[in-house]
Order: structure tokens, then sequence, then C-alpha cells
């Protein structure tokens, strides 16, 4: 039987990506951080905003498909705790929707929200180090009422997330940069491969080999590269 403890700590690995290595699945991440928090906070409904700076588009995803859909219209309209916390990085307290201060700052989204049953909101950043990826929203109501404790810890369950997220981001770009760098290299070795064989068919310095292939490849508008290739390979005699 499965305790307390040991359900939170299998969330807690779910939320850090796990342990495969492989590149992370978002949507199943930021769905599953939407539904957990929902889950663990007690909240009504919790969405998960992915939004970073300098995108003009979002990926949403909650618990319930309609506190996805609000989100994603609030994001749209820039209008609501989400994009506020999204801009400024700072969490939106507990907010209560039916308060005249909330009407006057979020018109349009208090309304909407009130329609499907949300009486109360919050949102946290998804941060690492100085960024804001994303947001984590969370609406109350009378039998799903928010406290300062689940908030708090609705903030932990997004930095967990937003760790994986960016810890992913900086693999691919290794990933990226590391391809780049063994394609670079073994241009490299066709090239010097290249100038080797063409320097001992025609009793040339290196230097004069390059210069054919690389006159070869201008002459005729081709890569350097695949010139090279062609003579390593027999394919092309200079």
């Amino acid at each position: 039987m499965t305790t307390p403890r040991q359900r939170l700590a299998s969330i807690f690995v779910e939320l850090s990506g796990g342990n495969s290595g492989a590149p992370l699945d978002h949507p199943v991440l930021l769905t599953a951080l939407a539904v957990r928090s929902r889950e663990l906070v007690g909240a009504r409904a919790c969405s998960v905003l992915l939004a970073p700076a300098g995108s003009e588009s979002g990926e949403v995803y909650a618990s319930e498909p309609r506190a996805r859909d609000l989100v994603r219209e609030a994001f749209n309209r820039g209008e609501g705790p989400g994009p506020y916390c999204r801009r400024t990085g700072n969490p939106v307290p507990r907010t209560d929707l039916r308060s005249q201060v909330a009407r006057q700052r979020w018109p349009h989204y208090v309304s909407r929200a009130l329609a499907l049953g949300y009486t109360e909101v919050a949102a946290r950043p998804l941060r690492g180090r100085d960024e804001v990826i994303g947001v984590l929203v969370l609406f109350g109501s009378g039998e799903a009422p928010l406290t300062e404790e689940a908030l708090v810890f609705g903030q932990s369950l997004a930095d967990i997330v937003a760790i994986a997220l960016l810890r992913d981001r900086e693999l691919d770009r290794s990933r990226v940069l590391a391809g780049q760098l063994e394609h670079a290299l073994t241009s490299r070795l066709t090239i010097e491969q290249a100038k080797g064989v063409l320097a001992a068919q025609r009793s040339l310095s290196m230097d004069e080999a390059f210069a054919i292939l690389r006159g070869h490849a201008r002459a005729r508008q081709r890569k350097l590269l695949e010139v090279a290739r062609e003579v390593v390979e027999g394919r092309l005699i200079l």
C-alpha cells in the first residue's frame, strides 16, 4: 500500500521530469503540474501558462477545460493575474474576484471567471534564476478555497517544473552544439584528407592542394566539403 509520503515523493519525481534522461515531454509535464497542483493544493482548478520572455504566443494546460480557456483568453487580452505575473515575475496573492478592486482591475476577466464558478484566484511564477518562463494560476471557490499555506506549496511545485524545463532547454542547446562541433570536425577531416589525396596525386604541397580544391569549388559555385568528399571517394580527379 502506498503511503502519503511515498505518493508525494513519486509526484515530485514526476514533476522533475523523471530519471530517464530523455528530452522532456512538455505537454505531459505541464498538464501534470496543473492536475497535481489542484490535487495537492486543494484548489477548484489550476492552469499553467508557458510563455517565456519575448514570446508572443503561449501554451496553456489545465486541470479542466474551462480553466484552460480562461487563462488562454486572459493571455491573449493581456488581462488577469497570469499576464501580470508573467510580466513582473511577482506572485499574485489570493484575490477575491467578487471584490470591487478586482472588478476594476480586470473587468472582463472577473466576469468570465465568476461565470465559470471561480470566486478567487492567485498566480505563481514558473521561474529559474532570474527568468520567468510561465505562470501557475490557481482558482478557488466556496467549496475549495485557496489558503496561504497551499499557495506556498504551489510555488514549490511551480519551481520544480521550471527547473526541469530550463534544465531540458540547456541540455537541448548542448546537444545542438555537440552536433555542430561534430559536423565541423568531420568536415575538417574530409577536407584534410582531400588535400592529402590531391597533394599525393600531383606532387603538391598541402597549401597548393587546398588552393586547387577551393578554386574548383568557387568556380563551379559548389561547397568545398562536397568537392573534398568527391576527391576522397575517387569520384573527382583534379
